[in-house]
């Protein structure tokens, strides 16, 4: 993400416009928000992510209805010292939240990794009712007290148990609020409202994208940067 958002403002100093940062959390995909990083002492790279209230959630929910559990923040903040610098961890312990997109983007703020930026995230209900319509998508629907997001196939929903296994959500009718693309259809549903120039894509996703879909943009490989991998944990910027 830092290296996307580097490599925007670069364009930006370049040719000008505004950057937009389409946070996808209608995504339910619990490793998206995975972060290693390098323990300052042992060298080691260690993992943190979110830990969510309940397997329905970590498993089925979108990011933006996912919730922390209680103990979490406190059990990784103790973690915190040896893995990034004090600003990190008092910024960490400055956000109040319990809603996962909420926290992470209540971060990158905190970072300033959003200065000059536009937001605009996938869940938003007028984005979706402002999109092209689209055949291959996920539909958010309720499934035992919470908002999980089901698969539209076969003229059902479903939620993926792994191997051939499914779970049918029933539903009696499905409002396009509800309705967000899966990855193949991510970008014509999303030009179709951002209407975007150029487009700064990693380095896995640049050879994904159809960009048949959306021909007018301009794709661009976002800059190299070292150690990939890792997530970004400075608070001070070089742009």
């Amino acid at each position: 993400m830092f290296s996307k958002i580097r490599s925007a403002r670069r364009l930006q100093s370049e040719i000008g416009g505004k950057i937009v940062f389409f946070l996808h959390d209608s995504d339910h995909d619990h490793r998206e928000t995975c972060s290693k990083l390098t323990n300052r002492h042992s060298g080691q790279i260690e993992l943190i992510n979110f830990e969510v209230s309940n397997k329905i959630q970590k498993l089925y929910s979108p990011l933006y209805f996912k919730t922390i559990k209680p103990d979490w923040k406190e059990k990784t903040r103790r973690c915190l010292p040896n893995l990034v610098a004090p600003a990190l961890v008092d910024l960490f312990d400055s956000v109040e939240t319990d809603n996962v997109t909420e926290f992470c983007i209540e971060m990158y703020r905190g970072m300033g990794l959003l200065e000059g930026v536009e937001l605009i995230r996938s869940s938003d209900k007028t984005l979706r009712n402002q999109a092209i319509d689209i055949e291959d998508y996920f539909a958010d629907l309720p499934f035992e007290g919470e908002t999980v997001r089901a698969r539209a196939r076969d003229g059902g929903y479903f939620l993926f148990k792994g191997g051939n296994s499914w779970t049918e959500v029933e539903t009696q009718d499905v409002k396009k609020h509800q309705i967000n693309p899966t990855r193949d259809s991510r970008l014509a549903w999303m030009q179709s409202v951002i209407h975007c120039t150029h487009y700064v894509a990693g380095e896995g996703e640049i050879e994904y994208l159809n960009k048949a879909d959306a021909p007018e943009i301009e794709y661009v490989k976002r800059d190299f940067i070292e150690r990939s991998g890792e997530a970004y944990a400075q608070i001070d910027h070089d742009w």
